[in-house]
């Protein structure tokens, strides 16, 4: 955990990065200014409430999906493809489908954390949905600079992160989280 900025294994972490996983150390980092962002700039979440809890479950648990992409070996075959690429557009839509498969594995800890401890409250997934789509890039770019790029997304809209959050969340199946070969992201 860190908040201002830390040393990674992936170079010098400062907080305008938010949490990330670095797969060279293969550690979470975790800044602690982002979950008061998330209850104050984003109102993703009521401060201080059990959803907003649940919403920073969520965000850590996206983070915890990267090292299960990495020990899969889909982080390393992503950044292959992402160097043979043409344009930076294309490396983009990619890593989007990466950021959007992390939401996905975050829903499905939370499906099994629900089953296993029965910890889940009115209004949880609702919060974590609204901190899903408070992140999305659209939103962070309207927010930073009046008009949204879709083609310089790089974690995907409201709606996609949303959506695959949710799509983990009811299956509970780390099958469903292909977004590599799903049409619609």
């Amino acid at each position: 955990m860190f908040d201002g900025a830390t040393r990674s294994g992936c170079g010098v972490a400062q907080s305008a990065m938010g949490p990330f996983y670095c797969p060279l150390d293969q550690k979470v980092y975790l800044d602690t200014s982002f979950f008061r962002d998330l209850e104050r700039r984003f109102r993703a979440c009521d401060a201080g409430s059990k959803a907003c809890q649940f919403s920073q479950a969520y965000v850590i648990t996206h983070e915890v999906g990267h090292h299960v992409q990495n020990l899969l070996g889909i982080l390393p075959r992503v950044q292959q493809m992402q160097q043979r690429m043409d344009t930076q557009t294309d490396a983009n839509a990619l890593q989007v489908r990466v950021e959007l498969q992390a939401d996905c594995l975050a829903g499905v800890w939370a499906n099994h954390a629900e089953k296993e401890w029965q910890f889940m409250d009115e209004g949880d997934v609702e919060a974590a949905m609204q901190t899903a789509s408070a992140i999305g890039d659209d939103r962070l770019q309207k927010q930073t600079q009046g008009y949204v790029v879709p083609d310089a997304f790089t974690h995907g809209s409201a709606q996609q992160r949303t959506r695959w959050l949710m799509t983990g969340l009811k299956s509970g199946n780390p099958d469903s989280c292909n977004t590599y070969e799903s049409e619609r992201i």
